[in-house]
């Protein structure tokens, strides 16, 4: 790759460094750091038009501030690709999201100028206000921390609470000192929203929060950016600098269609053009199935609407949205909100199918169980992402939700094996009296190029056995029963090892356990989740209650964080591909337990 042409950037190790130019080679400085980001993420894919949006406040922050004394917040992380390149990683960028390359979003476990995990919106300001009454308490008053939050984000819970946290402070601190009583608060309130909203012919949220507001200003014009930095440095208190940015900023295709290059995937960076691979041969996506699906059975079914928060092409709500527009629903960055919203459509007669990703639904675990599951609220929560997801690493791994969502009432929880099961237990779930639903399903594509089968009923707690045999019975839940049929069809004595899809975690099949029970002594359990609480400990918990000691070996993730890398390659370091579970069948056929 060329870089012959960032005769400034390839100076620039460190934040020191950039430090060392005058203002005015700044704007050099972006356009070199928004053309190696180009280059970069042409081959090597990951988000891109976030990051082309955010380079000249990236720079500014780094130029006016002390970092890494000074600490940058990054909300999210999508946008902090010209960070890292800023920060002793310019050489290494292209190893970014690859296995054992950087990381695909700022974590202090890389550097130390990535100062609070990154990965899910809205965490920002609450991690800067903690870190800002560190640094109090430890006598740093000159310590600056600074939050860089986008408008997306402003929409999660956290951000909101914490807004009122920085106004509460703010004006405790003012009672304290003698210099703000309850009727001057309130005239002062009124007052300053009076001016700034005369002037302005604007009013915002903020202002309302008491807390100092500055701008909108141009977020693409780093110069200016510096100067109304240095000059809120060292202003006491909470400020808030509004800056007006353009997602996709600097090349012409990511600024015309912002979401499609969000994460665009390969191209060719000097014209523009995606490589997009031909898949009209290969079985479908699973967000496809759900979002045609979702579509064919609101056609059936008028009471039916979606919700998102704020992934409605990710999981393909945007199909219904277009066929359906006034019955689907994409509530922003607000998981919590999403789910409750859900909850009082169910509670006055509709029947919504909630689509969140499962990594992101661990936001809402409260939401789950006091407004749908104690009411037991016909919701159908689509789990989109369960399992490894790949490249975007342990923030986004939907692997705890089986573990996390089996001990609550009222649930019934399954995973499909393929996409013809993915329909059956979509139209399955909107039937009357199911109560409260919950469907996983993968990142990726299935296995069945002919999905479209008839939408037909699946009896609750109900599996099936795809295999029969007589030694040992392997049981599994979701897709990566196909790995387990592929593990099974290359041993040698195929006819000593049966198969099972359980399809249920919650109920399980208890006549198939029951059958296991009695004829086998020796059983695997396979699933794309943590071992510690998910579908392998439901199947010993049921042996153990009704009488059964069978030699039961739990594949599934380990008690720690996985990485980040292809699917493939994580599924090989936590051994669940195919060939380790061959070896494993091998193992216990060879064994002499019985």
């Amino acid at each position: 790759m060329d870089k012959t042409n960032l005769r400034l950037l390839t100076q620039i190790n460190y934040p020191e460094d950039l430090r060392k130019l005058s203002a005015e080679e700044l704007p050099e400085v972006c356009r070199e750091l928004r053309e190696d980001i180009i280059q970069e993420v042409s081959v090597n894919p990951g988000h891109f038009a976030s990051s082309l949006g955010a380079i000249e406040i990236t720079v500014a922050l780094h130029y006016v501030f002390d970092t890494p004394s000074d600490k940058l917040v990054w909300d999210v992380g999508h946008q902090a690709y010209g960070h890292k390149i800023l920060t002793g990683r310019r050489e290494l960028f292209s190893t970014n999201r690859k296995l054992h390359g950087l990381r695909p979003f700022p974590t202090p476990l890389e550097s130390q100028y990535d100062t609070f995990t990154c990965g899910h919106a809205s965490n920002s300001i609450s991690a800067a206000l903690g870190m800002a009454v560190a640094a109090k308490k430890s006598g740093e008053n000159d310590k600056k921390i600074v939050a860089i939050i986008g408008d997306g984000a402003m929409s999660g819970g956290l951000t909101n609470a914490t807004y009122n946290k920085l106004r509460f402070k703010a004006s405790q601190w003012l009672h304290q000192r003698g210099y703000l009583s309850e009727n001057r608060k309130k005239g002062i309130l009124r007052l300053n929203n009076a001016i700034k909203s005369a002037i302005s012919r604007q009013q915002n949220i903020f202002e309302g929060m008491n807390i100092r507001y500055f701008g909108p200003f141009d977020g693409h014009n780093v110069t200016e950016i510096v100067r109304i930095l240095r000059q809120l440095k060292d202003m006491k208190g909470p400020k808030l600098l509004h800056l007006h940015t353009i997602k996709g900023k600097g090349y012409k295709p990511a600024e015309q269609s912002q979401t499609e290059w969000h994460a665009p995937g390969r191209f060719n960076a000097e014209t523009g053009e995606r490589i997009v691979k031909d898949c009209s041969e290969e079985p479908p996506r699973y967000q496809d199935v759900f979002g045609d699906t979702l579509v064919e059975l609101a056609l059936q079914n008028p009471k039916i609407v979606g919700v998102t928060p704020a992934m409605p092409t990710g999981c393909s709500m945007n199909k219904l949205m277009k066929a359906m527009p006034d019955r689907a629903f994409d509530v922003g960055i607000a998981e919590g909100h999403a789910v409750t919203f859900s909850g009082g459509m169910a509670k006055e007669g509709l029947q919504p199918f909630c689509n969140i990703y499962s990594s992101f639904a661990q936001r809402a675990y409260d939401n789950i169980i006091h407004d749908l599951a104690i009411l037991n609220l016909p919701v159908v929560l689509c789990l989109d992402r369960a399992g490894l997801v790949g490249e975007d690493g342990p923030t986004h791994h939907g692997v705890f939700d089986l573990a996390a969502l089996r001990p609550i009432p009222n649930l019934t929880i399954a995973a499909p094996m393929d996409e013809k099961e993915l329909r059956r237990l979509m139209y399955t779930a909107q039937l009357p009296d199911k109560g409260m639903f919950v469907i996983r399903y993968p990142r990726g594509r299935g296995v069945n190029k002919d999905w479209k089968c008839p939408l037909e009923e699946i009896k609750v707690g109900t599996g099936r056995k795809l295999k029969d045999g007589d030694q040992v019975a392997i049981l599994t839940v979701g897709p990566i029963g196909n790995d387990a049929q592929k593990a099974i069809q290359a041993l040698p004595q195929q006819d000593k090892v049966a198969h099972y899809d359980m399809r249920f975690i919650k109920p399980l099949d208890g006549d198939l356990l029951d059958e296991i029970g009695k004829k086998f002594k020796k059983v695997i359990t396979i699933e794309d989740g943590v071992r510690n609480g998910g579908f392998g400990s439901a199947v010993l918990e049921w042996f153990n209650d009704h009488g059964y000691a069978p030699s039961v070996q739990r594949m599934g993730l380990p008690d720690e964080f996985v990485t980040h890398g292809s699917v493939d390659e994580l599924r090989r370091i936590v051994g669940l591909d195919a060939s380790h579970i061959k070896q494993n069948i091998e193992a216990m056929l060879a064994s002499d337990q019985v």
